[in-house]
């Protein structure tokens, strides 16, 4: 394998990791709203399934921990690449949908999974 595939395979990793912490958050943060929604609907108290409520919101906070975290390693290797002297460095995929639809496509894409 040459220096570029190397890189590219580790670069398709990141990004496929970045894309499932995401995905997870996105799923988590749906699963509090579902909580809520059924409470609603059965006209529960507010008070039962907080506990259960509260511990899909601490899942939501490590998930976002998470993310800073891989978002931190996408900045160090970044770094790396460039003290390595490997030249310029892909800044993100390049097949993103425009600006304007990306809440069409995030939900697109948690839909498909």
């Amino acid at each position: 394998m040459d220096k570029a595939a190397v890189i590219a395979s580790v670069a398709g990793d990141l990004n496929a990791t970045e894309q499932s912490v995401d995905a997870a958050i996105a799923r988590a943060t749906t699963l509090v709203q579902s909580m809520i929604g059924a409470r609603t609907t059965l006209s529960l108290s507010p008070v039962t399934g907080a506990e259960s409520q509260a511990k899909a919101m601490e899942a939501i906070a490590a998930l976002s921990a998470a993310r800073a975290a891989i978002v931190a390693c996408h900045t160090e290797l970044a770094k790396d690449h460039r003290r390595l002297g490997w030249g310029p460095y892909a800044l993100g995929v390049l097949d993103k949908p425009p600006e304007a639809n990306m809440e069409e496509a995030s939900v697109a894409r948690l839909r498909a999974v």
